[in-house]
């Protein structure tokens, strides 16, 4: 294949950031970005090509970790009905995470999303809370 050729389907894709650009607009840098970038430390306990995961620098529980995708969507609402796959993938790494956090009696798992959703990072981020009991309401 043409080089010429491969890059511009790679920016079509949104694995790239001129593709997540084109899929979501010009989104600036946060927080999770420069985790990504390694501009900024993380404890990161898993990192693949699609994703990493990390302990909160504010934990809520005793285990309270992050699943976030390299690719920067804004919020779970913008996600398009293509990323399916990276959808997927996030949620069985936070239960692989779980498993390898010794997470056994169970965990609860959150997206928030825009303001009356508490998200106050505007990167999809997928929260793994356990080591203790969970209340409910959660509210």
């Amino acid at each position: 294949m043409n080089l010429d050729l491969s890059l511009a389907a790679a920016a079509e894709r949104c694995d790239s950031p001129a593709g997540a650009s084109r899929r979501y607009g010009s989104l600036a840098p946060t927080i999770f970005s420069k985790v990504i970038d390694k501009s900024i430390p993380a404890d990161i306990i898993y990192e693949d090509d699609k994703c990493l995961a990390f302990r909160d620098i504010s934990p809520q529980a005793p285990v309270h970790f992050l699943v976030i995708p390299r690719v920067p969507i804004p919020r779970i609402s913008e996600a398009k009905d293509d990323d399916t796959e990276l959808l997927g993938h996030l949620l069985v790494v936070a239960k692989n995470v779980a498993k390898q956090e010794s997470l056994d009696e169970g965990y609860r798992v959150v997206i928030n999303d825009g303001k009356h959703g508490a998200q106050s990072v505007f990167h999809l981020h997928v929260h793994v809370l356990g080591g203790r009991q969970m209340k409910w309401p959660p509210g």
